[in-house]
């Protein structure tokens, strides 16, 4: 019983961690986008991956919104 505490303490405690790393990830987009050198059509892709990880952050679907925001990141051509 206690590795199953432990267990579900230790995902909860990863799963909290991730999703606060969304709005520092969307912040980051946010401050590049202004001086991206981007075509029009990269940065509507980076403008709609940003607003999707905005929507599952805030539904609660982390490791989708981390995903769009990973993908915007790397259009973007940053870390």
């Amino acid at each position: 019983m206690k590795r199953i505490a432990m267990s579900l303490a230790l995902a909860f405690a990863a799963s909290s961690a991730f999703a606060s790393s969304c709005p520092k990830e969307m912040k980051a987009i946010d401050a590049a986008l202004p001086n991206a050198k981007l075509s029009s059509s990269q940065m509507g892709e980076v403008k709609k991956l940003r607003a999707d990880g905005e929507q599952l952050h805030k539904a609660g679907k982390h490791s989708e919104s981390m995903a769009a925001l990973g993908k915007a990141k790397g259009i973007l051509g940053i870390k």
